[in-house]
């Protein structure tokens, strides 16, 4: 039996506006294989979108497109032409994916001396197949698709979700699923012919929905002596915009979707990064990232959903989450994260710094305490002092730290580490959580800064008794301490997050420092996650010598906040160049290639695109050159720029509900 393959996703075109999104080929095909079709929440609605002109396809010759959710397919329908060399007839297809919608409008462009007669024809076919599915590689519906022809169009029905199509003056016919619209059209000599379809869902078991743009982030502007660096600020911006919705329990609380194609919901740890690098557009996202977690923070214990008091959620999904072939199964609302409870506490305090309102921090304080008390009560579960995961249902995610494919927590040999296993960044957002929950604390007149104090500079000393390693190279953390408290040896980007987090003194931060530059880490288009010189290293592996672009900006966010201005350059360089190959729209994640020996990244061809804490770390790139540093509560915003900086031009910048403009 063929194992079946999760399709690739470099090579293809995706338009969304979330929880909506469409795959397709370069010229807008959508054939049902892989990835293409157009999804709703966690369906793929439709898996065919087919376009003849006259019988035959156009050829295509370009795509483009103003944003995210918009794309333009321009081709020639050279069959209907006339002899000469110069193309006369053009098709221009504008495809737009807003929330719940699919609409198409298609232009027929007719240079030619006389009138042409033909027919324009598109086949569409329903699918209702659930991603999980999908990116497992199999096919098949799970759940029977009808489709009914009605006055002006198609009725795809399948199980409580209804897609209606529809498309005025065409001929509609079906077979089951498949759908073909036809029209007879006549394009005047010299003139044009404009024909248009939509497709509208209903999904009354979607959790998540769309939001507005945000005018803030639309505002925002930028000019630079690097030109990557505005270039990739804009387009990020721009997918951001795209990334943005609610819940359904909450929807005027927006978040960003994790990414495209197969994480369009509400993940704590991914929502949160991307809240935290934009904190410069602005605490809007921040507050309402904070709120809709909050909301979900767990009250009781529950070991089949990874559910403990105060603990903050993984992921929500309409429906439990199969991955086949792995032998999970996550429930629909899913706490198996180590990770995210420190870092909202860690957003709530850099959100107060940069501004956000008094009486909405003073709203989340209980859900802080709650938090705080997580770490100590929970999180720490075998009482060792520092926090760790296992999973004990058996069918949960084996790693829950940001790194959870099950590869990734490996000793040097490239042999896997057991669990409990207590990552190191870990240990290093409680620190920071610790300490900022209680400056909180004082700040609103609250009891137990002083306890969070001392608990913090206790994992401190612990932190650095029980986790260096000796090496000629330097001494380094360990990535984490397996289920015996044993060192687990790897050099990994895990590193880069203690930087900033106040764990480190400053000659363990200068080691760190100097090991993310090295040619080992660093691999020229950002930070490889894991050393050249361990056993387990390939350049393709998802988390074991793969660069993400946010992983980088977190440990160049850090260099910077400790001092190492010039190894933060030389990341975010590195970042600009993977930028520029891939067009400014930073995947998930790429090759950790040597940019020596490729003059352009090597894609990871299943990364998803675009990704949230991806696009948003181009703000944390500007930060860093910028060197801002925010004190809303004395009023100032810093501007300590980097050598590397050159001259830049930022205006939509916020801070303290204010807008900024900084010129160098």
């Amino acid at each position: 039996m063929t194992q079946p393959l999760q399709p690739l996703l470099h090579d293809s075109v995706v338009l969304l506006t979330a929880p909506s999104q469409a795959w397709s080929a370069a010229d807008g095909t959508v054939d049902g294989a892989g990835i293409h079709g157009f999804y709703h929440s966690d369906l793929r609605v439709l898996d065919r979108i087919l376009f003849t002109v006259g019988g035959d396809r156009p050829e295509h010759i370009a795509t483009a497109g103003p944003d995210a959710a918009t794309g333009v397919f321009t081709g020639l329908a050279r069959r209907i032409d006339d002899a000469t060399a110069d193309p006369r007839v053009r098709i221009d297809r504008t495809r737009e994916v807003r929330s719940r919608r699919l609409h198409e409008r298609i232009e027929l462009r007719n240079a030619l001396g006389s009138a042409i007669t033909t027919t324009v024809t598109v086949s569409v076919r329903g699918d209702f197949t659930a991603m999980q599915t999908i990116k497992a590689g199999l096919t098949g519906a799970e759940h029977p698709v009808s489709a009914t022809v009605v006055a002006g169009g198609v009725e795809f029905r399948s199980g409580p979700v209804v897609a209606r199509l529809a498309a005025d003056g065409a001929r509609v016919t079906s077979d089951d699923a498949d759908v073909r619209l036809d029209w007879e059209v006549e394009v005047p000599a010299r003139g044009q012919v404009t024909l248009e379809w939509a497709v509208d869902v209903e999904d009354p078991t979607a959790v998540v929905a769309g939001a507005s743009p945000s005018p803030e982030w639309a505002a925002f502007r930028a000019a630079t002596g690097d030109s990557r660096l505005a270039s990739w600020l804009e387009r990020a911006l721009a997918d951001l915009q795209s990334l943005r919705m609610s819940t359904t329990a909450r929807p005027d609380d927006v978040f960003l979707a994790a990414g495209a194609p197969w994480f369009f919901t509400l993940f704590g740890r991914d929502s949160l990064w991307a809240a935290r690098m934009l904190l410069p557009l602005g605490t809007d996202i921040a507050a309402s990232t904070l709120r809709v977690l909050a909301h979900f923070q767990g009250t009781q214990n529950i070991g089949e959903t990874a559910e403990q008091p105060g603990k903050i959620m993984h992921e929500l999904r309409p429906a439990a989450l199969t991955i086949p072939g792995e032998g999970v199964v996550l429930p629909p609302l899913y706490y198996g994260t180590v990770d995210a409870t420190a870092l909202w506490v860690a957003l709530l305090h850099d959100a107060w710094k940069w501004g956000m309102p008094d009486d909405e921090v003073r709203a989340l304080l209980p859900a802080m305490q709650a938090a705080l008390a997580w770490m100590r009560d929970y999180g720490d579960s075998d009482g060792d002092g520092f926090l760790e995961y296992v999973d004990t249902t058996g069918h949960g995610l084996a790693n829950q730290g940001w790194k959870d494919s099950g590869d990734s927590i490996q000793w040097m040999d490239g042999t896997l580490a057991e669990g409990p296993i207590a990552l190191c960044e870990v240990q290093g957002y409680a620190y920071e959580a610790a300490i900022g929950g209680a400056e909180l604390l004082d700040a609103f007149g609250l009891p137990g800064a002083g306890e969070w104090r001392s608990w913090a500079a206790a994992l401190k000393a612990r932190f650095a008794e029980s986790y260096w390693i000796d090496d000629p190279a330097g001494a380094y953390p360990a990535v984490a301490l397996d289920a015996a408290k044993r060192k687990v040896d790897t050099v990994t980007s895990n590193i880069g997050h203690l930087l900033g987090t106040g764990i480190l003194t400053p000659e363990q931060s200068e080691l760190i420092a100097r090991r993310l530059a090295s040619p080992e880490l660093s691999s020229g288009y950002g930070l490889r996650t894991m050393s050249t010189e361990s056993g387990g290293y390939w350049p393709l592996s998802y988390h074991g010598g793969s660069v993400w672009a946010h992983d980088t900006a977190i440990a160049i966010t850090g260099l910077v906040r400790d001092g190492h201005v010039a190894e933060a350059d030389q990341l975010a360089d590195g970042l600009l160049a993977a930028a520029a190959g891939f067009g400014y729209r930073m995947p998930e994640l790429h090759s950790g290639d040597p940019a020596s020996q490729s003059s352009s990244p090597v894609p990871y061809p299943a990364a998803c695109r675009p990704q949230a804490w991806s696009a948003a770390a181009a703000v944390a790139v500007l930060a860093a050159r910028l060197g801002l540093r925010a004190d809303a509560q004395t009023g100032s915003l810093d501007v300590r720029p980097s050598p590397g900086a050159g001259s830049i031009h930022v205006s939509g910048l916020r801070f303290a509900g204010a807008d900024r403009t900084i010129e160098l």
